[in-house]
């Protein structure tokens, strides 16, 4: 099985017309995800390769039935993209958008709460998520995925998500669903959502988690696991050496005094008996190892 998105999927994109959108929106098309409609607005009537493109979701959820939306917009527009996805029906929405204030953020993860508690959103500023042999929305190379399981992975890093993919990929481990669930301050889904969701996956046999510094995610994850998992994780959280108040990459990953710490998560995971590795190898190692042990290699 896989979690949040499977074969049947269907997909339009918003922003199929703009460069990204296009670009990305036809790499998932050929992987084998059902992208069934483009939404751009003024661009009613048109297509891209064949993929029709409409002036509103609900035109194209009317005409197509879609069930998820990937979102490719600028900044200033993923905001009200997001909202009229859900307004129109939409039960998973993928937005790889970065650099959108926290403000807005937080007024659109807080209105999806309170009226479309039937829309799940991930990201944004994510690398999106992929069943591998299955389903693929956002920016992942489905080259580097192993469809078949039993790991499945969630991770705060897009490069570190690649990183464990390719890893386990290249010793024969593959996975259920890879979820980047991305580092913005307020991100649509978090940690627990997917571990909760893997460890519900009667095919997802072992978690792989890549946490990062900011935050407190990963303790709040770490108190999950040791309450409610008995599926074997493997964790490793990037930025051990990362300068106090400064922030790395992008707004979710910054220290404040001991709050966020590498230490401090990775003191957090382990004492819930999740594996800690100090690299991600050695977190891919260590997977092997566990999957190993399950007789699933």
């Amino acid at each position: 099985m896989s979690i949040f998105v499977d074969a049947d999927t269907t997909v339009i994109v918003q922003g199929l017309t703009g460069g990204q959108g296009r670009f990305h929106g036809l790499r998932n098309r050929d992987y084998g995800t059902k992208i069934l409609a483009g939404v751009t607005p003024g661009k009613g009537g048109t297509d891209v390769e064949g993929i029709p493109v409409y002036d509103t979701v609900d035109e194209a959820v009317r005409a197509t039935g879609a069930t998820a939306s990937f979102v490719v917009v600028p900044p200033k527009f993923a905001s009200d993209a997001i909202l009229e996805a859900a307004k129109a029906g939409i039960e998973f929405i993928v937005c790889i958008t970065e650099g959108i204030p926290a403000q807005d953020e937080a007024r659109f993860y807080n209105l999806l709460v309170r009226d479309y508690p039937g829309t799940r959103l991930l990201g944004p500023n994510c690398p999106g998520i992929i069943s591998p042999g299955k389903c693929n929305i956002g920016i992942t190379s489905g080259d580097i995925a192993l469809a078949g399981g039993p790991v499945g992975i969630v991770s705060r890093s897009g490069t570190l998500t690649y990183q464990a993919l390719h890893e386990l990929s290249q010793q024969g481990v593959g996975q259920t669903t890879c979820v980047g669930i991305g580092g913005d301050p307020v991100p649509g889904t978090g940690f627990i959502d997917c571990l909760e969701a893997f460890q519900a996956d009667p095919e997802t046999r072992a978690v792989m988690m890549i946490g990062e510094i900011g935050g407190s995610e990963e303790e709040r994850a770490a108190g999950y696991i040791a309450k409610e998992m008995d599926k074997p994780v493997v964790a490793y959280v990037a930025g051990v050496t990362a300068p106090e108040g400064r922030k790395m990459g992008h707004a979710g990953a910054i220290v404040s005094g001991s709050q966020g710490t590498a230490k401090g998560k990775m003191e957090a995971l382990a004492d819930a008996g999740v594996t800690v590795a100090r690299n991600p190898t050695e977190a891919g190692e260590k997977m092997v190892e566990i999957v190993r042990a399950l007789g699933s290699v």
